[in-house]
């Protein structure tokens, strides 16, 4: 599914037989690095199922998977500029197969946009930043399963250092008013994020 999704994204873009499965396999050998534990292809797997789920209330779908698959494409740990970079290869490779400028300058601001996961005036840009939180208001068990995975990614920071680290995160999202901008993230998932959130805090 995700990648016959994106092969049939870029195929719209261009005649070159062989681009679509050149950056595809790119995106795959990016996001299939060993260093990486959640920010993985199941990752995106998940929030391409969270957002076909409203696809009937996406304006602009397709800049929302190339938003998708690029916007975690680097990461890491140990830099602040992920997002930046993510987005300047993403503008790379859209330019590659034709891509509206427009277009790009939108994917751009979307990946941006998941450095801060505040309000966006776009509203296709807060469907997508809730998506990328939704983790936060799975069951424990998954929800568990994500933090251990996150705690892996940083594995070179003791826990003295990566604690207080982690506790402001947990902090930040906790003293929100709201962490899902979106209603149909809301519902569905801030009681428990807040539940988890919190008891993750507790176990630290």
């Amino acid at each position: 599914m995700l990648r016959e999704t994106f092969i049939a994204l870029v195929a719209k873009y261009t005649d070159d037989d062989r681009l679509p499965n050149e950056l595809w396999t790119e995106i795959e050998k990016q996001y299939t690095s060993k260093k990486r534990h959640y920010h993985t292809l199941q990752h995106l797997d998940n929030l391409l199922a969270q957002l076909t789920e409203l696809k009937h209330k996406i304006q602009n779908w397709e800049t929302l998977l190339f938003t998708l698959y690029y916007h975690d494409i680097i990461y890491n740990p140990l830099k602040s500029d992920n997002e930046e970079k993510s987005g300047d290869l993403a503008e790379k490779r859209l330019q590659q197969i034709s891509v509206s400028s427009d277009t790009i300058e939108l994917c751009k601001k979307q990946i941006l946009a998941t450095k801060s996961h505040l309000e966006s005036a776009d509203n296709d840009t807060n469907y997508f930043t809730d998506a990328d939180l939704s983790i936060l208001g799975q069951g424990w068990e998954t929800y568990s399963s994500y933090y251990k995975s996150v705690r892996m990614e940083y594995s070179m920071y003791p826990d003295f250092l990566y604690h207080p680290g982690r506790k402001k995160v947990l902090h930040h999202f906790l003293t929100m008013d709201r962490i899902f901008k979106t209603d149909f993230f809301y519902k569905k998932f801030e009681t428990q994020a807040k539940q988890n959130l919190q008891k993750e805090l507790e176990l630290l």
